[in-house]
C-alpha cells in the first residue's frame, strides 16, 4: 500500500440499509422522532471507560468527538469511569468507588466506580473493566431514560459495557455505534494477558453475538476491520475511520531551544530518539531500551521515553545503568508539541502478537510533528504498509537492526520522507474526519455521499 493508497483509504464508506430498533412492547419509552432542519440537534449517549481528563489513548477520542457534537449544537452525556489511564490508578480529586457527575466542556460526564489495582496486569485487565461495566449498567439506563438519546454508542475498550448500552437502544429506539479503537480480547490473548483454548472460544462466540447486535461498528485500521469481518460480522455494518490529529496544535517546530533539551541536560547537537505515550506490554518497549544497550556508546545518541504506564517502573530499572537514556512523566497536553519536537527521530515499537489488533494512537502525532520516524513493523502488518514510504522499518523485536536503523537515521536526508509523512497527517486532520464521524453518527444515509466528497481531493 502507497501513502497515496492509504490517504485516499482515510474514510471507507459501505452502504446498508437501515435498521429497525425497539419493539412494540417497549414503544412507550421510546424516543420522539427527531425534529425536521437541515442539521437538526439530536441527543448522544456515550458509554466509554476513559475520558478526559485523561490525556492519551481512547479517551483523547472520545473527548474530541464529544466535545465537537456539543460545539456543533448537539446534546451530549457521557458515563465513564473515574479518570486512571494510563498506570489503572484514580487522579485526585476523583474518587474511585463512588459515583459522580460534572459538566466538561458543555458535555454532561457521569463517572461510575471501577475497581482496579495501579499497573494491575493479567487477572486485573479483565477484573477492571468487567467491574465498571457492572457498576456502570444502571448509571448508562437511568440516564438513557431521563435523556432519551438519538444515538447510544460504545466505545471499546470495553466491550463488557457493550451489554446495556444495546440494551438502552433498544428500549429508545435509538441507534446503537461501537466505536472499535482496540480488539480487547484478542489482543489479550495476543500478548499473553488471557491464556487457554477454553476461555478463547468462550470469549470469541460471546463477542461475536454483542458485535453482531450493533448498527454500525467504526474501527480505525484496515486490518482491524477484517478482523471483524473474519468473526463472521455483516461487513456492510463495518467502516473505517482512522483516528485523527489536530494539525494545529501539532505542528513542525524549529528543533532549537527546546525546552526540553534544557531540562534534561541534553546538548543541542545530541541526536534525541523518543518514544512519547502509553509504557505498556503491547507497546514492546524492551526493545528500545536493548537498543540503546547497544548504542550506549555513542555519546552523540541520546533515547528519551516520556509516558506512564504498567511497565514503566520495570523500564525504568531495566535502563538504570545506561548513560544515554532519559525518562519523562506523561506531559500535559498544552506541551505535547514541544515534547513532540524534542525528537530528531522518532521511535515507534509494537508487540507483535498485538500488530494488528491495534494501531498506535500516537502515529497521527509523530508524522503531523514533522520529524523523522522509525518503526518496528513487519511486511503484511498495517502499521507497515502505513509507513512504507514515510519511516524506516525494522522486524518487531529486533533490537539489532533497530540499533542499525537509528544510526543510519543520523546521517539520511529525510526531506522526501518527511513532506509524505505531513501529507498523511493532512488526511488525518481532525477538521476533515471529525465532521465524517459526526455525519456517520446522525446522519447514516449521508455517509456514502459525505465520504466520496471527502475523498475527491486526494483522487489525484
Amino acid at each position: 500500500m502507497t501513502s497515496q493508497q492509504f490517504e485516499k483509504d482515510q474514510i471507507t464508506a459501505f452502504r446498508h440499509p437501515p435498521t429497525e430498533t425497539g419493539f412494540a412492547i417497549n414503544r412507550w419509552f421510546q424516543r420522539a422522532p427527531s425534529k425536521s432542519g437541515s442539521n437538526p440537534s439530536q441527543k448522544i449517549l456515550i458509554q466509554a471507560i476513559n475520558y478526559a481528563p485523561e490525556l492519551i489513548g481512547c479517551a483523547k477520542y472520545t473527548t474530541e468527538l464529544a466535545q465537537y457534537l456539543s460545539q456543533n449544537g448537539h446534546l451530549v452525556e457521557v458515563v465513564a469511569a473515574p479518570p486512571h489511564y494510563p498506570g489503572w490508578y484514580v487522579r485526585k480529586p476523583y474518587r474511585g468507588f463512588a459515583y459522580s457527575s460534572e459538566l466538561l466542556d458543555g458535555v454532561r460526564v457521569t463517572r461510575c466506580p471501577m475497581a482496579m489495582k495501579a499497573d494491575g496486569g493479567g487477572l486485573w485487565r479483565m477484573l477492571a473493566p468487567l467491574s465498571f461495566a457492572f457498576a456502570a449498567a444502571p448509571a448508562l439506563l437511568w440516564r438513557a431514560l431521563r435523556f432519551r438519546p438519538d444515538v447510544v454508542m460504545c466505545v471499546e475498550p470495553t466491550l463488557f459495557a457493550a451489554p446495556i448500552a444495546l440494551l438502552a437502544a433498544k428500549i429508545l429506539g435509538a441507534r446503537a455505534l461501537l466505536h472499535v479503537q482496540d480488539l480487547e480480547i484478542d489482543a489479550a490473548f495476543g500478548v499473553g494477558h488471557l491464556k487457554g483454548a477454553a476461555l478463547k472460544r468462550a470469549a470469541f462466540l460471546c463477542e461475536r453475538l454483542l458485535l453482531s447486535r450493533f448498527d454500525d461498528i467504526v474501527t480505525i485500521s484496515n486490518k482491524m476491520r477484517a478482523a471483524l469481518v473474519a468473526k463472521s460480522l455483516d461487513p456492510s455494518k463495518i467502516r473505517l475511520l482512522r483516528n485523527w490529529v489536530d494539525t494545529e496544535q501539532i505542528a513542525p517546530t524549529p528543533r532549537t531551544g527546546n525546552g526540553f533539551r534544557a531540562e534534561l541536560g541534553i546538548s543541542d547537537d545530541a541526536f534525541v530518539v523518543l518514544y512519547a505515550g502509553h509504557i505498556g506490554v503491547k507497546q514492546a518497549l524492551d526493545v528500545v531500551i536493548a537498543s540503546a544497550r547497544r548504542l550506549k556508546h555513542r555519546s552523540d545518541i541520546v533515547f528519551v521515553i516520556a509516558g506512564a504506564g504498567p511497565s514503566r517502573s520495570g523500564l525504568v530499572a531495566a535502563s538504570a545503568d545506561l548513560p544515554n537514556v532519559r525518562h519523562l512523566p506523561l506531559q500535559p497536553a498544552e506541551r505535547l508539541n514541544e515534547l513532540l519536537a524534542l525528537a530528531d527521530l522518532h521511535v515507534l515499537p509494537q508487540h507483535r502478537g498485538a500488530a494488528d489488533l491495534v494501531l498506535p494512537s500516537k502515529l497521527s502525532g509523530m508524522l503531523a510533528s514533522g520529524r523523522p520516524i522509525v518503526a518496528t513493523a513487519d511486511p503484511g502488518s498495517e502499521l507497515y504498509d502505513i509507513l512504507t514510504e514515510v519511516a524506516l522499518l525494522t522486524p518487531a523485536g529486533d533490537a539489532a537492526a533497530l540499533a542499525e536503523a537509528i544510526v543510519a537515521a543520523t546521517s539520511l536526508d529525510w526531506s522526501r520522507r518527511i513532506e509524505a509523512g505531513l501529507r498523511l497527517a493532512a488526511s488525518m486532520g481532525s477538521d476533515r474526519l471529525l465532521p465524517h464521524f459526526a455525519a456517520l453518527l446522525l446522519a447514516p444515509h449521508d455517509w456514502a455521499e459525505s465520504a466520496a466528497v471527502a475523498e475527491a481531493p486526494e483522487a489525484g
